[in-house]
């Protein structure tokens, strides 16, 4: 009994070897987009000569089937499991960008051992995750984003909020779909958010943010490796800011943005990935006012919207950033042409039926279960008008 319980069925091989990290059971947050992401970083890894190593736990997805992967390890994306699965693999580093939230939170405990991140260093991760550190950051940069203060009790939240000003962001770091996140407009809202943030999320360091009133939002993909840039796609959203990216609709390329905010959110983003020194994947999420553009987030991973990019350009980019991550090519060895003939607009999808006590008001908290895609050839169509004017009503309340 004792020798079958302590055999282990997985022979490693002597291949050069690197892991991917997938996101988990499909969740609030994150999803099968991610999935997506992963497929393609296995392909790439494989093209590259390396074994692919898959760690996932979710059967509904395509990066779990038996033949997507060299090697695919069935198991919940925690640490504990994780370090075993190196302590046998000895893989060439652990590739964290592609699988979400849930990959990109064990950075820290791979940096600790000494294991290998692919692409982007913890240092810069963190940077970009620790909304203060983000903040100093963007000062340095002299990009403009919305007045901020840091606390750890609902005292320090209260000063910091009246410091900045009313309406405030209550937001928590590291956070998977805007968890805990609430827009307040008094003490007394901030010290029933700070309460429960810390509750759900103890020891947490929260981030309280001027809230960017009645405003556009947009963000920016794009992929940098070390030396050329290249923007994926710029998205504009039609729901005003305040409701959180993954629920709103973004439409590509942007509508309404003039040329000189589209070129600024494009000049701020190559400035945060040069100064982050990302290598592979950013997302970058801007807030719009009186032409005036604000940082508010950046994300150095696959976002959600990369895979959307991808099928409505049809260019593979997750393949070429992971390569670009592997440092098997430079981004100047591939041709990347974004063409599109109209738009194409991202649809966040609800289950709002499948949970009838939930409430449907949308905020910074996510609330979407998935996306679909919708191409439109011209701003005249019946679809993106009607979703236009529900725009312009809330902009103007």
């Amino acid at each position: 009994m004792s020798s079958t319980l302590n055999s282990n069925e997985s022979i490693s091989s002597s291949n050069k070897k690197i892991i991917v990290l997938g996101s988990g059971p499909n969740r609030i947050g994150q999803g099968i987009e991610f999935d997506y992401c992963c497929v393609h970083g296995l392909l790439a890894i494989k093209e590259c000569g390396y074994e692919a190593i898959m760690m996932n736990c979710n059967p509904e997805t395509v990066s779990t089937d038996f033949d997507m992967a060299d090697k695919l390890y069935f198991e919940p994306v925690y640490w504990e499991h994780l370090w075993e699965i190196i302590e046998l693999e000895k893989p060439e580093g652990i590739i964290v960008q592609l699988g979400g939230q849930t990959a990109l939170k064990l950075a820290k405990r791979l940096h600790e051992r000494g294991i290998k991140i692919i692409g982007t260093s913890f240092d810069s991760m963190d940077i970009a995750e620790d909304r203060g550190r983000f903040s100093d950051l963007l000062k340095e940069l002299d990009i403009p984003y919305p007045e901020y203060g840091t606390a750890y009790t609902a005292d320090e939240a209260i000063e910091v909020a009246n410091k900045v000003g009313y309406p405030v962001l209550v937001r928590p770091s590291y956070v998977l779909g805007g968890q805990r996140m609430r827009i307040v407009i008094n003490d007394e809202e901030v010290e029933s958010a700070v309460i429960s943030l810390l509750k759900h999320i103890p020891d947490n360091k929260i981030l309280i943010d001027h809230f960017l009133d009645r405003c556009q939002e947009a963000e920016v993909d794009a992929i940098f490796d070390g030396e050329n840039f290249h923007v994926m796609g710029v998205m504009e959203h039609i729901e005003p800011a305040g409701i959180h990216s993954g629920d709103s609709n973004a439409v590509l390329p942007a509508f309404n943005l003039t040329p000189l905010v589209i070129t600024t959110m494009e000049y701020y983003s190559e400035k945060i990935a040069r100064a982050l020194n990302i290598k592979g994947l950013i997302n970058i999420q801007f807030a719009i006012k009186n032409d005036k553009v604000f940082v508010i987030e950046a994300n150095p991973r696959a976002s959600r919207t990369t895979p959307f990019i991808a099928k409505a350009y049809g260019i593979p980019y997750l393949n070429i950033a992971t390569k670009i991550m592997l440092g098997a090519n430079k981004l100047t060895d591939f041709k990347m042409e974004n063409k599109l003939d109209g738009y194409a607009i991202k649809e966040p999808v609800f289950s709002f039926d499948k949970f009838p006590g939930v409430n449907k008001e949308l905020g910074p908290e996510m609330k979407s279960t998935g996306e679909a895609i919708r191409f439109i050839k011209d701003l005249r169509d019946p679809y993106f008008r009607t979703l236009y004017k529900e725009r312009s009503m809330n902009l103007s309340r």
